[in-house]
């Protein structure tokens, strides 16, 4: 032990610290992520799949790019069912492999939220995974998923929390962080502290432009919010994520603060067009012309 400190305290005194995690920063990953994010915004969801298959193979525990894969394989039920299956085969050749555990896991969890009960699998898989390797960043981002997905708001903020201690730059740590703190714990500032640096780090990220934007709605920023949602709606070209899905409607909610009402209708009018939150679109539009928010807001 003595050692070991004593080797850590020379690195750091010559300006070596131990290097922190950047999955980002390495060129030939960073490509294909951004590939299979164009690709999977156009629906393309069979090249999208090649192309985050292609990232994993470089970065095999990328916990963003593994939520991508099954993203893209659940746009067609047979894709994803066929991804477990073959990561069920994996496992079984080498049962005591953390990567295995984890990405069979996050397949689960993916199979999950299509309705089929898989939650008994995943905790097997990652309590698995976790005896493998407990500081393991893959393993505390399954966990933090399965219990947010469960409501366990507390336990899933601890277990993000420990993926970053693994992994500082962890895109879906900070992405679900920045969701806890803004919807659960109503502090905004803090949300934003999260989910600001994955806007560095992954900038064709869609979601996350959407979220950013969200978040500086409620810290009353209406021009920067609404650069942030307009962005991740740029990028979302087929909306298939929440960016493309709700962009619309938030920005518009953004101008009608502003009382710039012809902007709200011309985006609602687009979000009608594209499908995108439409029957919530149409009620915006109907408040509009009936004069709703004419008149001007008090003063406190």
């Amino acid at each position: 032990m003595r050692r070991a400190l004593g080797v850590i305290t020379c690195l750091l005194l010559m300006g070596m610290a131990p290097q922190v995690r950047n999955d980002y920063n390495r060129p030939p990953f960073i490509s294909l992520l951004n590939s299979g994010m164009q690709d999977y915004y156009a629906k393309k969801f069979d090249k999208a799949e090649n192309d985050f298959a292609a990232a994993l193979a470089i970065v095999p525990d990328n916990t963003l790019a593994l939520a991508y894969l099954n993203a893209a394989a659940d746009k067609d039920a047979h894709s994803l069912d066929g991804l477990a299956a073959q990561e069920e085969n994996a496992l079984e050749a080498v049962p005591k492999s953390y990567l295995n555990r984890v990405r069979l896991a996050f397949t689960y969890i993916a199979q999950s939220m299509t309705g089929r009960d898989r939650n008994a699998l995943i905790r097997e898989h990652l309590a698995a995974a976790a005896a493998l390797h407990p500081r393991g960043q893959g393993v505390h981002v399954g966990l933090g998923i399965l219990r947010f997905n469960e409501g366990s708001i507390n336990k899933a903020k601890v277990e993000f929390l420990a993926a970053l201690a693994d992994d500082p730059n962890n895109v879906l740590a900070r992405e679900y962080l920045g969701q806890i703190y803004q919807s659960v714990l109503h502090d905004p500032q803090r949300a934003l502290a999260y989910v600001i640096p994955v806007a560095n780090l992954v900038p064709n990220y869609a979601d996350i432009q959407f979220h950013i934007g969200s978040i500086l709605y409620d810290l009353k920023e209406p021009a920067l919010a609404a650069r942030y949602v307009t962005t991740g709606l740029q990028i979302d070209t087929g909306h298939v994520s929440e960016a493309g899905r709700f962009g619309y409607t938030l920005l518009a909610r953004i101008y009608i603060q502003e009382r710039k009402l012809s902007d709200a209708k011309r985006v609602l009018n687009a979000a009608v067009s594209s499908n995108s939150d439409a029957a919530y679109a149409r009620t915006l539009l109907e408040k509009i012309s009936k004069g709703d928010y004419d008149r001007k807001p008090r003063n406190n």
